[in-house]
């Protein structure tokens, strides 16, 4: 393995895509003792679905899984109630233990998807941080100060805007960072967003007179819209779970100008190879390529095919999901957000007001209303069909 390791091909797939690694020069002092490493990645469960924004540090983890390092996935059912504060302008909503251990759930579930599950260590921050009880956590809070805290980027905006910042989110970095302690972690990996929590896991293991763990940052992945990062919130997101042919769609929407990032971070692909396709092969490309790791060839043909039919074609999909109500006038904003349409009644009434919304090939706005007495086909955007069936 120390070879492997070592060699200059694995490097260049240990270091793919990275934004920054803290630093390169231990991370190759670590591999050249030629002894599996612990790489540990955090998720706290705070949403149902793993989705390709997740997938960039899982990929990196397969990664190092496949040179036959240790890896350590860790789910963050004790911080997750907390909320981590990374890039937020005000405080997560709170989650009681019944929806935490539901989400962690399900990304057990999913993670497999991309990692080899006899290779992989699932483990849970509430085993070591319950059991520290009110003192040990007293204690690491003692090691740091407010001011160190207000030096983070997002907590430091807050307090000049007089925002509230809950004494829970203040401790949050202290306990991600315990994390890295009780795992021993030689690497963490995390997004661009989290490298102050990262950072504080170096410091903690530090203290503990441990050797720090490096710290290996993923760019953010930029959601469908182009802009915004990728989040259910946004309604912006590719699923692990959504179906072959709802996953090719969404990503032959992906914007032009980010398929390079998509490719590199989300694909094996050759970046040069895909600069000199066509951008439309180039996206067909991706779609097939992601859409066949989560689903097989055989489904991702499948998909192909059923884009060209009815987005060339301009064609009806032969399967259209149902959604089942009343018979009677609904707001059709309403409609929206109960068949899963629109994430919220804000994003309905944005789909409604820049015209993507069509019911039975006709478009709607904002002050249409579904007279619902015999099914209505409604569509959104290029490629999201409903249809809506009285009851």
């Amino acid at each position: 393995m120390n070879g492997m390791t070592s060699s200059t091909e694995a490097w260049q797939k240990i270091t793919r895509g990275c934004a920054e690694v803290i630093s390169e020069k231990e991370l190759r002092a670590k591999l050249e003792k030629g002894n599996p490493l612990r790489i540990k990645l955090g998720v706290d469960p705070t949403a149902p679905d793993l989705h390709l924004g997740h997938l960039v540090a899982l990929r990196k983890l397969k990664t190092f899984q496949e040179l036959g390092h240790q890896i350590e996935f860790l789910i963050g059912d004790f911080t997750a109630r907390i909320g981590d504060p990374s890039g937020r302008s005000e405080a997560r909503p709170k989650l009681n233990a019944q929806q935490v251990w539901a989400y962690a759930k399900t990304y057990q579930e999913q993670v497999f998807r991309v990692l080899d599950k006899e290779k992989t260590h699932v483990v849970f921050n509430s085993t070591w941080l319950n059991a520290m009880g009110i003192e040990g956590i007293f204690d690491l809070q003692r090691r740091k100060s407010v001011a160190q805290m207000l030096k983070r980027a997002d907590f430091a905006k807050r307090y000049e805007e007089d925002q509230h910042i809950s004494l829970l989110e203040l401790v949050y970095p202290i306990l991600q960072g315990y994390d890295s302690v009780a795992l021993q972690a030689d690497v963490e990996l995390g997004g661009t967003d989290q490298k102050f929590n990262l950072l504080m896991g170096r410091e903690l293991q530090i203290e503990h007179a441990q050797e720090p763990q490096v710290v290996m940052m993923m760019p953010l992945l930029e959601g469908l819209d182009g802009v915004k990062k990728m989040s259910k919130s946004f309604g912006n997101y590719v699923a692990f779970n959504d179906p072959p042919n709802e996953m090719f769609g969404k990503l032959m929407s992906v914007p032009d100008a980010l398929m390079p990032k998509y490719f590199e971070l989300l694909t094996d692909c050759d970046t040069n190879a895909m600069n000199k396709l066509h951008p439309r092969d180039a996206k067909v490309l991706l779609a097939r390529t992601i859409t066949t790791d989560f689903h097989g060839a055989n489904a991702a043909i499948d998909a192909a095919e059923e884009f060209r039919r009815v987005f060339s074609n301009k064609e009806v999909p032969e399967q259209v999901p149902e959604f089942q109500t009343f018979r009677g006038t609904h707001r059709l904003s309403d409609i929206l957000v109960a068949a899963s349409m629109a994430p919220s009644k804000k994003e309905a009434h944005r789909l409604l007001n820049q015209g993507a919304v069509e019911m039975d090939g006709k478009r709607a706005g904002e002050k249409d209303a579904v007279d619902l007495q015999a099914p209505v086909l409604i569509q959104v955007g290029k490629r999201r069909f409903v249809r809506v069936v009285p009851i």
